[in-house]
């Protein structure tokens, strides 16, 4: 069955690739805008819905992983093949969308954080732990 998580990352990177060149025909740049990570948000939408209802078996579930964590590299990669340059000579919506793309992410990042409420940091987990190990458990009424 990882046979089947390498086949749903291949279908998922076959439509963002060709939706990504639809955006750059439509934006007016010769390049694909945005198609791995159209790819990405595909591979999680489909491993929602296999969830949701109940059809993710292991086997696709480890494929599915696997590849899954070496989608950075990959993006890392297909990111040093664009042309920035050439990109950047299309216009000034370039420009402006990769703007406000960074724009929306720190906005998001804000956002998210302050939904998210209180959440314990590293170093309250580790003092919280050391000072369990440090103080002795009673058990009905004896030190244990």
């Amino acid at each position: 069955m990882s046979i089947s998580g390498v086949a749903l990352l291949a279908i998922c990177t076959l439509l963002g690739g060709f939706l990504g060149d639809l955006l750059g025909v439509a934006l007016g740049v010769k390049a694909n805008v945005g198609g791995v990570g159209i790819a990405m948000m595909f591979l999680i939408a489909a491993r929602l819905w296999l969830v949701r209802h109940k059809l993710l078996s292991h086997g696709l579930k480890t494929g599915v992983e696997f590849w899954g964590s070496f989608y950075i590299p990959i993006v890392v990669a297909m990111a040093a093949q664009q042309n920035v340059v050439a990109a950047a000579k299309g216009g000034p919506i370039v420009i402006i969308a990769g703007i406000g793309a960074v724009v929306v992410c720190f906005a998001m990042v804000a956002l998210i954080g302050r939904l998210s409420g209180r959440v314990e940091t590293m170093d309250e987990i580790e003092a919280r732990e050391v000072a369990d190990l440090a103080a002795p458990h009673f058990k009905s009424g004896r030190v244990a």
